[in-house]
């Protein structure tokens, strides 16, 4: 792991190469006067030990993305409450070889809601694709928020199931369902009422992904809003255009949750705009 030592901060994943998270979080480190210190690092998970050993002595901060937000939970030595709750870490801040993690996704996702849809999350109806650890931080703020109904829908169930046990005990006023991805009818029964659908699996990434659901099913609901973790086009939020409702990428929940990383690794407050702008350079 040498070839990141020229970083003081660094976001990691796999894969990785495809992150803007450098050019908007350096956008807010110019801004301050702090040079350009945030790189990005491809980490294999099963080495998720040696880079939090790495990061220990060598760098200020990480941001994680898929598939380390769970897995790196071992090797921290000091969680938030929010991360301790929900069991997902998107920030890590080393101070004295200490390793204090932090989730940030949340302060995304609403930020993200109110950016492009003009809603806030209390009282909405929606229907949530995965149960990963993107999906918990953001589960747990939807419950927090208010939410009236939050259906999870995964390919494993049991994966779903467990994740609305876990909101119960934090955030029981909200009506709560766990259901397969491949089952249409219940899926659609969802559909039919929700306000807003997350789609927070990974599928997308990769030009080749397939779409997570039967797209056929977003015809059930014309006032439907979409949402896709995913900042660049992928099936759903095409074929949702195609049918004309309103359709929102992940940039602007990557903005809000590098606000909230920025913040906790500096004490400053985020350049907000300064950041977007950073986001959009090479698009």
């Amino acid at each position: 792991m040498n070839e990141s030592t020229t970083f003081d901060y660094l976001v990691i994943g796999d894969p990785v190469a495809h992150s803007r998270s450098p050019q908007m979080q350096n956008a807010a480190f110019e801004y301050y006067g702090m040079g350009s210190p945030y790189g990005k690092l491809r980490v294999d998970p099963a080495r998720i030990g040696e880079f939090v050993a790495f990061a220990r002595e060598n760098l200020k901060g990480v941001n994680l993305t898929v598939p380390h937000k769970q897995v790196v939970l071992p090797f921290v030595d000091e969680l938030s409450p929010q991360a301790a709750v929900c069991e997902s870490v998107n920030t890590l801040k080393i101070e004295n070889g200490k390793v204090f993690g932090f989730s940030t996704d949340g302060a995304g996702i609403s930020g993200a809601i109110k950016e492009n849809f003009g809603l806030a999350l209390k009282d909405l109806h929606v229907v949530m694709l995965g149960a990963g650890g993107a999906a918990t931080a953001i589960a747990f703020e939807l419950g927090w928020s208010g939410t009236a109904s939050l259906t999870i829908a995964n390919r494993s169930v049991d994966k779903a199931v467990a994740l609305t046990e876990k909101i119960k005990k934090h955030a029981p006023g909200v009506q709560l369902d766990a259901i397969a991805l491949t089952d249409r009818k219940k899926l659609g029964a969802a559909i039919e009422k929700a306000d807003l659908l997350l789609q927070v699996t990974s599928l997308g990434l990769h030009a080749e992904d397939p779409a997570p659901m039967d797209l056929e099913l977003l015809k059930l609901n014309p006032h439907l809003r979409i949402f896709d973790a995913i900042y660049h086009p992928t099936p759903i939020l095409k074929y949702g255009a195609e049918l004309g409702l309103q359709v929102a990428d992940g940039r602007e929940m990557l903005i809000w949750q590098g606000a909230a990383s920025f913040e906790i690794w500096t004490g400053k407050k985020a350049p907000v705009e300064i950041m977007r702008e950073g986001f959009k350079k090479n698009c």
